[in-house]
């Protein structure tokens, strides 16, 4: 069996699959060339990142095709309901990012509590008394509340990183639960911390000095936060997206941003990837990133085999093969 990494997978991942026999291609096929490259070389799994796209035409092109895998989380560049209505087994992996999403969130919390993005760009050129004095109104985290939208396994996973760091965390999800989070302390004991989740955005949004999205892009296009959600919100708030682009309005963003009522944002997930606006990228009170949540060595692997572990479950092992 043919597999069509195009956006890449681990060294485990790919050794994984060999090991039980399958062929793994990891040369990058253009978009417009995908449908064309699966018929001629009679793929019948493809498996993408966030940078290539299974739409219908692809699908309805690729008879050949039993298996569309994704490396991550969210499934927005692939037509999940049309793929499994063709009959065509559909995969991702939700599990094996989760932290490394959480730890660069964390990463963006202290970047915009202390402007650590701003102070890199300008210390080359700065005066230096000056630019102390402009970056003397950080804040800290301890005591802080945070605010996390959407409460799945990153929503969690930085549940307790946030917690660890003595901050005050305010979860909202589609239902209402109780979730107890491990926080992990450094020899491996563990505090079990529950929380309590609302679905009740207008209870959550004045309470928090910080908020981070993680939450799948809205089957309508709309954005979650937006001129109204901003204008809840404590004077000062700072905000991080790691989900997707689309769940902020980035129009209403910068107009909150240059109004004050937001004083920061990090952004690692834009509207138009790859090609963000140019007035978020230039702004001085936004950090971004270029949708690098996952991008640590332990989650690429963690994907790779979970891929692999998925696949050989759903075609099992054939004798080994080398590519």
């Amino acid at each position: 069996m043919k597999i069509l990494a195009n956006d890449g997978i681990s060294d485990e991942g790919k050794k994984a699959l060999e090991n039980a026999g399958y062929l793994v291609v990891t040369e990058k096929v253009a978009q417009e060339d995908l449908a064309k490259a699966v018929n001629e070389h009679n793929y019948e799994v493809v498996l993408v990142r966030s940078a290539t796209t299974v739409r219908q035409e692809v699908i309805d092109a690729c008879p050949g095709l039993k298996l569309i895998g994704r490396g991550g989380v969210g499934m927005d560049n692939i037509d999940v309901a049309y793929a499994l209505e063709k009959g065509l087994k559909v995969i991702n992996t939700p599990a094996s990012s989760s932290q490394s999403v959480a730890e660069l969130v964390m990463g963006q919390l202290f970047t915009v509590s202390r402007f650590l993005h701003d102070a890199y760009k300008n210390m080359e050129s700065g005066d230096f008394n000056t630019l102390k004095k402009n970056y003397a109104k950080g804040i800290e985290l301890r005591g802080k509340t945070l605010g996390i939208v959407g409460f799945g396994r990153i929503g969690q996973s930085l549940a307790s990183y946030a917690l660890g760091c003595g901050m005050n965390v305010v979860a909202l999800d589609h239902k209402e639960r109780d979730v107890e989070i491990p926080v992990i302390i450094g020899n491996g004991t563990q505090v079990k911390v529950t929380l309590h989740t609302t679905t009740i955005m207008d209870d959550v949004l004045p309470q928090c000095d910080f908020i981070s999205l993680h939450i799948p892009k809205q089957a309508d296009g709309s954005a979650v936060l937006g001129e109204k959600e901003f204008s809840q919100m404590k004077k000062g708030v700072r905000i991080v997206n790691a989900a997707r682009g689309g769940v902020i309005d980035e129009t209403a963003l910068i107009a909150a941003l240059n109004s004050g009522q937001v004083a920061f944002a990090a952004l690692d997930v834009f509207e138009n990837e790859p090609n963000p606006r140019k007035d978020l990228l230039s702004h001085p009170k936004i950090a971004a990133t270029p949708h690098i949540g996952a991008a640590t060595l332990e989650a690429q692997d963690r994907i790779g085999l979970e891929l692999a572990e998925l696949i050989i479950q759903e075609f099992g092992v054939f004798s080994s093969v080398k590519a």
